[in-house]
């Protein structure tokens, strides 16, 4: 049997160009399948072999060489997928693209080990490394959901219905089956006839084929059975209460500029929500996006240190007062207290207050939710003790770092009971879940993906906001500050968009879902994505005691 390592009948340098030429080819099919810098709307078909140049890589070079493999693999793919990142903050860039090369550079030998441990079953055991790998990797301080394969395929709903039992990480393991698979399929057909004619190539495929023919048709069936409930598992919700709701989006970077542009931006946002108004009498509530609204509301209304920005929060203030429906508004909420330093200060969080007018304006006393999961780096940074120059660094670029809020906090509006994930946060399904047990019927997501100046980043973020929907089976609003502002319904069905880059609003009904039955996910949570991490290290552990045990 010929060694993963090597390749029939392959010099040294050939070896060596077509594993360059794998690794440019996984980055770029990394890319493709999701919203990219070539097109928004993805390619997903892709998505189906868009691992297959990773996993015949990693048998190819060698065990000195395969961690560097992963470490370019890593840093390319983050660096052409999540391109837009550099427009936030150089430092934005690196940071992702150094920490997933990181994570790859130890992926890629494991890759490697469930090939050699496994002979027969490597592939098999490969895919399963891949899947724990896509879960883990979203886990802790840093986790990050881009670049799950699963999110490619938003747009087609059928295929994703079954996220309300498996989740996202189900689907993203079926997706991800036939990379393996194919692998399997050319590794076999590469031992036979090393290197070759085409002619010979091909007529040997059919022999790979027919060893690899079981899994195969396990894979079709579990693909045709998920299909079905695709088509049947869609919630009617066509006899629910309806709440109509208006988002605002202003098309601008709200933390761009200071006391004028906050000036500037309050008058479109108000502007905006009164022709929303004029137009549709029976809007229920009013939405604007995260941190539409920058001064912070509650304290400068009762520090009036800064008159320039307590004017404009007395303005707003009256504004929400006079207002014939209640106003979500995101906002950076100060309150006082002690900051991480140990100082007595202003603690700042990223919130969403609820205003209702004649009773909690003035004096403002809203609702109020502080966002739980905070962006690592930009919003967020634990270790500023561990490592002060970096947190220095992140301090001197443009982030807004916060305190992460410890409750999921349920609005109630006209029997809507909704929450309201902030940005980053309705791309983590353990949040959306965490919602609706505490009682949300409904996500209103507050956005701002305006620092990215792309198209790309917006439909990125959107394509794991349906998701969220369907999980739970529940509807989603989103209030953007450039877009995608939108209407999601129980089946991640896009009921209606606001036009990206655009001072506009949007006015749509919402279903009440009161007596919706909680999910399997709901229930259970990234069961599936527990299970995969578990078996990919029960597998490798046991090939290394196989392994051991057959030396001795």
């Amino acid at each position: 049997m010929v060694r993963d390592s090597k390749l029939p009948g392959f010099s040294l340098f050939q070896r060596f160009y077509l594993c360059l030429l794998l690794l440019g080819v996984s980055v770029f099919f990394f890319a493709l399948p999701q919203p990219n810098l070539f097109t928004v709307n993805g390619l997903p078909v892709l998505a189906y072999i868009a691992f297959l140049p990773v996993f015949l890589l990693v048998r190819f070079v060698s065990w000195k060489t395969v961690w560097l493999c992963g470490l370019f693999y890593g840093i390319g793919s983050y660096c052409l997928f999540t391109y837009w990142l550099a427009t936030f903050h150089p430092l934005g860039i690196f940071v992702i693209s150094a920490m997933y090369g990181l994570y790859l550079m130890l992926t890629f030998p494991l890759l490697k080990a469930a090939a050699s441990l496994f002979p027969k079953y490597g592939w098999l055991v490969q895919w399963i490394v891949w899947c724990a790998y896509d879960y883990i990797k979203t886990l802790g301080f840093s986790g990050f959901h881009y670049g799950v394969m699963a999110y490619s395929h938003w747009r087609w709903l059928p295929m994703i219905q079954s996220a309300d039992i498996v989740g996202v990480w189900g689907i993203n393991a079926l997706i991800t089956f036939p990379s393996a698979w194919i692998t399997a399929v050319l590794v076999d057909v590469w031992r036979v006839t090393g290197k070759t004619t085409f002619r010979r190539f091909f007529a040997a495929v059919p022999g790979a084929f027919c060893r690899h023919i079981v899994s195969a048709g396990i894979w079709a069936a579990v693909l045709v059975a998920n299909l079905v409930y695709g088509f049947v598992a869609p919630v009617d919700y066509s006899a629910d209460k309806k709440v109509t709701v208006a988002l605002i989006q202003q098309n601008s970077d709200p933390w761009v500029g200071g006391t004028a542009a906050y000036r500037r931006d309050l008058n479109t946002l108000i502007r905006l929500s009164d022709e929303a108004l004029a137009a549709r009498p029976d809007i229920d509530f009013v939405v604007w996006p995260e941190t539409a609204f920058v001064p912070r509301i509650t304290w400068h209304h009762r520090h009036r240190y800064e008159r320039d920005k307590y004017e404009l929060v007395d303005k707003l203030l009256q504004y929400l007062d006079s207002a014939p429906v209640p106003f979500v508004i995101g906002n950076d909420h100060g309150v006082d207290g002690f900051t991480r330093e140990g100082s007595y200060g202003v603690v700042d969080y990223n919130a969403v207050l609820l205003f209702r007018p004649g009773e909690n304006v003035i004096p403002p006393e809203p609702e109020v939710y502080a966002k739980m999961k905070l962006v690592p780096f930009t919003e967020y940074f634990p270790f500023d003790k561990q490592f002060p120059t970096l947190y220095q660094m992140l301090l001197n670029g443009d982030t807004h770092m916060w305190e992460p809020g410890t409750e999921p906090v349920v609005f109630d509006i006209e029997g809507l009971r909704f929450s309201t994930p902030i940005c980053f946060e309705d791309t983590f399904g353990f949040v959306g879940r965490r919602f609706v047990n505490a009682g949300a019927n409904a996500f209103v997501n507050l956005s701002n993906d305006a620092w990215s100046k792309s198209l790309a980043c917006q439909y990125q973020h959107l394509s794991m906001a349906v998701f969220r929907t369907i999980e739970n089976r529940v509807p989603a609003v989103r209030a953007t500050a450039t877009g995608q502002t939108c209407v999601i319904d129980p089946n991640g069905r896009i009921v209606a968009m606001a036009e990206p880059f655009s001072e506009t609003y949007l006015v749509e009904s919402v279903p009440v879902r009161e007596d919706f039955q909680a999910t399997v996910y709901t229930v259970l949570g990234d069961y599936t994505g527990i299970l995969f991490a578990a078996a990919a290290g029960i597998l490798i552990l046991l090939g290394i005691i196989i392994r051991i045990c057959r030396k001795k």
